[in-house]
């Protein structure tokens, strides 16, 4: 077995959706452990198992709310229900997320192989946690607003060190959402936003074949667990924002930051 693609596949599980970076954990596990960086196909394959997470997670939110949106086109009261707000939200977001991802995929990528910058976003992380701590909860409904400020964090958190998920639920406790919607909305966000990206780096790939041929020996395993680790992580991660707990997270992000930020002075 490649104890590589293991690794990889378990980071990637375990921290993709808590907020704390995995960009970040990826970027500090390749230079601490001396990594290389993962082929392009193998990538693809984990992100794609941890959207399969959220879709399995949310199958019963997705199909209520794609419904509820549909049939607001065709129904005048339907477009007071939840799943229309919430359909064009993700839109009003979706289109933000998508050309600012792309304006800083360069800067995002190089950051990753650089500690300082790692260990920076870390601590940007760990400063929106911490304040979220002392944000009143609010009770106000997803809107495209709400979807624009989640969509604009979602954008910024390309860059490694910057928690997705924490980034945007607090841009939706910021705008007023409860802790609920707030944790719903942020990954029901990120599905368009791992498709699209998804799909952008893996246009060049030259086919199918190639793709396969270029995944690793136990890409198979390293996705299974991506997808285990990422329901456990949704699971956990839900019960401390609804119990206003995840400002622990902020601890142990000021803790990689600054780890991160040490190896950066030694040279790593």
């Amino acid at each position: 077995m490649d104890p590589q693609a293991l690794v990889l596949g378990l980071i990637q599980g375990l921290t993709e959706f808590l907020p704390v970076s995995s960009s970040g954990h990826l970027g500090l596990a390749r230079a601490v452990m001396g990594i290389g960086e993962p082929a392009m196909a193998y990538d693809l394959v984990l992100h794609m198992a941890t959207l399969l997470a959220v879709i399995v997670y949310f199958s019963s939110d997705l199909l209520t709310l794609l419904v509820e949106w549909l049939y607001g086109f065709f129904n005048k009261n339907a477009r007071n229900w939840v799943g229309w707000r919430f359909g064009w939200a993700v839109i009003a977001g979706s289109a933000i997320t998508g050309p600012l991802g792309v304006l800083l995929k360069r800067w995002s990528e190089a950051a990753s192989m650089n500690t300082f910058w790692i260990g920076g976003g870390f601590w940007l992380t760990a400063l929106l946690l911490g304040s979220a701590k002392y944000i009143p909860n609010g009770e106000r409904p997803v809107s495209v607003w709400n979807g624009a400020a989640a969509g604009l964090m979602q954008g910024l958190a390309v860059m490694p060190g910057l928690s997705r998920s924490g980034a945007t639920i607090w841009a939706g406790i910021l705008t007023g959402m409860s802790r609920e919607e707030a944790f719903r909305f942020s990954f029901l966000l990120s599905i368009p936003a791992i498709i699209g990206a998804t799909l952008y780096e893996g246009r060049d790939m030259g086919g199918l074949g190639a793709f396969f041929a270029a995944l690793p020996p136990d890409w198979l395993q390293g996705a299974a667990i991506a997808l285990c680790g990422g329901i456990l992580s949704l699971f956990l991660l839900r019960r401390l924002v609804m119990g206003d707990k995840w400002w622990m997270f902020s601890i142990y992000c000021m803790l990689l930051g600054t780890i991160s930020l040490v190896f950066s002075i030694m040279g790593a």
